[in-house]
């Protein structure tokens, strides 16, 4: 999360002190990411040492007002101006955790699977509700309130978020299921490795588990998901 290119973005709208910019900072992402006060006053230190901003007077009740200089400006039409990178992903604790599940001894890789979509469900139910509240905010405000407008194009992407998590998570337990399938008709040992050596068979249910309610269950919470991602979709604009 940029921070400095946030602070950025909302000083260009006018001089702010630093508990003001922390407000509206959480006001346009609804405290999505709350900051602490501590961490503005610390990014704007740097922006001030970096010359993109500047200590300008002080508001009536004796704040320091900070504004946003050329150098600032310029910086912040870069930034809107150039894609986010993806190519050095950042830590995902979920995908490490399913990660380092495959073949960990006296782990149920499906039963962290499906707690984990559980919770990725309510999430995106949470989300949807929350959804609901902002869009009747802008229709009863107009698309000129701009945190209004704002909050609701981060929930709509915390929306698509989660429900394209519920959806790798199935995938996870259907291609594990395959493969302990696989590995069963055709137990030869992993290219490369000795014989009586490396991890043992993913401990996954077999197809005749699957069969007896496991994949039942899966089909179950994917409906789900889908159930609530198509009422997030039909009140997503431009959906």
């Amino acid at each position: 999360m940029s921070i400095r290119h946030g602070l950025l973005a909302l000083l260009e709208r006018g001089p702010r002190y630093g508990s003001q910019l922390r407000s509206e900072f959480e006001s346009r992402t609804g405290s999505t990411w709350p900051l602490n006060v501590g961490q503005v006053y610390t990014t704007l230190s740097r922006l001030e040492r970096d010359g993109m901003v500047a200590q300008q007077g002080e508001d009536g009740a004796g704040h320091p007002l900070y504004v946003i200089t050329d150098e600032g400006r310029a910086e912040l039409r870069t930034w809107f101006e150039r894609p986010v990178d993806r190519t050095s992903p950042a830590r995902d604790e979920l995908a490490i955790k399913l990660a380092m599940a495959v073949g960990a001894s006296g782990v149920d890789i499906r039963a962290v699977i499906q707690s984990q979509r559980r919770h990725t469900v309510k999430a995106m139910q949470d989300y949807t509700r929350l959804k609901a509240r902002a869009l009747s905010a802008v229709e009863d405000t107009g698309p000129q309130q701009r945190d209004d407008v704002a909050w609701l194009l981060v929930l709509e992407q915390l929306i698509f978020q989660t429900e394209a998590e519920a959806r790798w998570l199935d995938h996870c337990e259907a291609r594990l299921i395959r493969l302990s399938a696989a590995a069963r008709q055709d137990p030869a040992p992993v290219r490369g490795s000795a014989p009586g050596s490396g991890p043992g068979p993913i401990p996954v249910p077999s197809a005749t588990d699957s069969d007896a309610g496991g994949t039942t269950g899966t089909t179950g919470v994917a409906a789900g998901t889908t159930g609530v991602a198509g009422a997030a979709a039909e009140r997503a604009p431009g959906r």
